[in-house]
């Protein structure tokens, strides 16, 4: 299992105190009961976690494992270019 996975699964288990055998890497969002301003909210956490930069990009997020696709894409991109964090000082 990825790293990425365990640490997603081990924050939404915390964060909306859920049983660790529901979050699976095919649990959907709705299906675990979370809604998009939640995951909006839940976007910030990782955030903070990663650190990375979310986009304003329309994405899908409908199960655990887009949650996962998105933040290792998102810190992928984040490290081949270090300078996007830092912007225009």
């Amino acid at each position: 299992m990825s790293s990425t996975f365990e640490t997603v699964r081990e924050m939404i288990v915390e964060q909306f105190q859920l049983d660790p055998a529901l979050v699976t890497r095919e649990a959907t969002l709705e299906s675990l009961k979370i809604d998009s301003l939640a995951t909006v909210e839940f976007m910030f956490l990782l955030e903070e976690k990663y650190k990375f930069e979310a986009t304003a990009e329309n994405i899908e997020l409908r199960t655990v494992q887009d949650l996962v696709n998105e933040i290792d894409r998102l810190v992928g991109a984040q490290l081949s270019n270090p300078q996007t964090k830092q912007g225009a000082a």
